[in-house]
C-alpha cells in the first residue's frame, strides 16, 4: 500500500518538466530548453523542492526536474554529474568534497520525527526518551505497555501490542540523521548498531523513502517509524514527543526546530558541514537537520550552474513563506549572505564565477521573456 504515496511524490516533483517535455518532444526538440535544472537526492527536500519548483515555473518559465531518490543517490549523481545538484541530508565530509571538487551550502532545515500507529493515542501524546526510542529500536522493548514506556506516560492507556519496528530500506539522510542522534544518546546503539545512512537493523521492516516510511505506519497497528517532520503533517500520522538535550519533553513543531538551529555555527563549520543533533535549548527539538546542495566547483556546462544558483538565490530571497508554511526553517539572512559569497567559487571553464547577481538577473529576464 505504500507504493502509490512513492510514485505520487514523483508524479508530483516530475510534474511540470513532464507536461513541458511532452510539449517539446511534439515539436520534435528532445533535448530539455536551455535554463532547465535537474537535480536529485534527499527524500526531505523533496516535498519543499517541488512546491519551489511549481511556483518557480510560474515566475521565470524555467523548470526543475528533481528525482526524490534519497541522499545518498543524490550525491553519487552529481559526483558523476548526471544532474545540476544532488541534495542531500547527510553532509559530504570536507576531505571528500575536495577529492571531488564540490561544494556543499545549506539550503533549509527541518526536523525528524518518530510517528506511530496506536489505538486511541493521537499526536502529542506518547512521550519517548532518546535512549529508550534506541531501545525499541533494537528490538529490547518489544511491546507497547513494557515498563520503560509505562514509567514516561503515567495515565496514558498502553496497548497490550507488539512493537513493529519500521525503517528506511533505501540509503538515507533521514537515517543517518536518526542513527547519529541514537548514538549520541545511548552507548549501546553507538557500540552495537552505530550511525550511517544504512544500516544493518537489529529489527523491523522496511520502507522506501520518507512517504514510504509514513505509509507503512499508517497500515500497520502498533507500528513506530522515523520521517521528516513535513511528511507527518501532510499524511497525518501520529508524531511522539521527545525529551531534549536539556531534560524538557516536547512536541515537534518549527519553532522547536528553529530553537535547535539557533546556536548553529556556520562560520566555523569547515566545508559547511555541520550537524544540529541533541542541540542544548529548553524548547530545542533533538533531531533536527539541514538539507545541502551538492554541486561542481568547476562548471563543464556554466550555463547549466548559473541556472541552479539562480534558482536557489530565488529559493533564499523568496522561498521562505512557502518553507515556513511546509513545516521546514529557512536560513537566517547572515547565513545566506555567507553561502552567497562562497558561490563565487563556482566557476566556469574560463574560471570566471557563473553566478553574479548581474548574469542571474539578465538570465531569469530572458527566459521569463520567452515563455511568454
Amino acid at each position: 500500500m505504500f507504493k502509490p504515496f512513492a510514485l505520487a511524490l514523483g508524479a508530483l516533483l516530475l510534474l511540470t518538466a513532464c507536461s513541458d517535455k511532452g510539449a517539446a518532444t511534439a515539436e520534435g526538440k528532445d533535448a530539455p530548453a536551455a535554463g532547465d535544472i535537474t537535480g536529485a537526492g534527499s527524500t526531505f527536500f523533496a516535498p519543499l523542492g517541488a512546491k519551489w519548483a511549481e511556483t518557480y515555473k510560474e515566475t521565470t518559465g524555467i523548470r526543475l526536474n528533481y528525482q526524490s531518490i534519497g541522499s545518498g543517490g543524490g550525491v553519487r549523481q552529481i559526483k558523476v554529474k548526471t544532474v545540476d545538484f544532488g541534495a542531500t541530508d547527510k553532509p559530504v565530509k570536507p576531505a571528500d568534497l575536495d577529492e571531488s571538487g564540490l561544494l556543499q551550502f545549506p539550503i533549509v532545515m527541518g526536523g525528524i520525527v518518530p510517528i506511530v500507529n496506536l489505538p486511541d493515542i493521537k499526536s502529542g501524546q506518547l512521550n519517548l526518551t532518546g535512549p529508550l526510542l534506541a531501545d525499541i529500536y533494537m528490538g529490547k522493548v518489544k511491546r507497547w505497555d513494557d515498563a520503560p514506556i509505562r514509567a514516561l506516560n503515567p495515565g496514558l492507556k498502553l496497548p497490550h501490542l507488539p512493537i513493529t519496528v519500521i525503517h528506511r530500506a533505501d540509503g538515507s539522510g533521514t537515517t543517518f540523521l536518526f542513527s547519529n542522534y541514537l548514538a549520541k544518546v545511548s552507548p549501546t546503539w553507538k557500540a552495537e548498531v552505530g550511525a550511517s545512512d544504512a544500516l544493518e537493523w537489529p529489527v523491523g521492516l522496511g520502507g522506501k523513502g520518507n512517504e514510504g516510511v509514513s505509509a507503512f505506519v499508517k497500515q500497520t497497528l502498533g507500528s513506530i517509524g522515523y520521517v521528516e517532520f513535513a511528511v507527518a503533517a501532510r499524511t497525518g500520522t501520529a508524531v511522539v514527543n521527545m525529551q531534549n538535550h536539556d531534560g524538557h519533553m516536547i512536541a515537534p513543531s518549527i519553532e522547536a526546530f528553529a530553537a535547535a538551529a539557533a546556536g548553529a555555527d556556520w562560520a566555523h563549520a569547515p566545508g559547511n558541514q555541520l550537524l544540529l543533533l541533541d542541540q542544548p535549548g529548553a524548547q530545542a527539538w533533538p533531531i533536527t537537520g539541514t538539507v545541502f546542495i551538492v554541486m561542481h566547483k568547476k562548471q563543464d556546462k556554466p550555463a547549466s550552474g548559473r541556472a541552479a544558483l539562480t534558482f536557489f538565490d530565488w529559493a533564499y530571497t523568496n522561498g521562505d513563506a512557502l518553507a515556513t508554511k511546509m513545516h521546514y526553517v529557512p536560513l537566517p539572512p547572515e547565513v545566506k549572505q555567507m553561502m552567497r559569497a562562497q558561490w563565487s567559487q563556482i566557476t566556469g571553464p574560463d574560471g570566471k564565477p557563473v553566478y553574479t547577481p548581474a548574469t542571474a538577473a539578465t538570465a531569469v529576464a530572458a527566459s521569463a521573456a520567452s515563455a511568454q
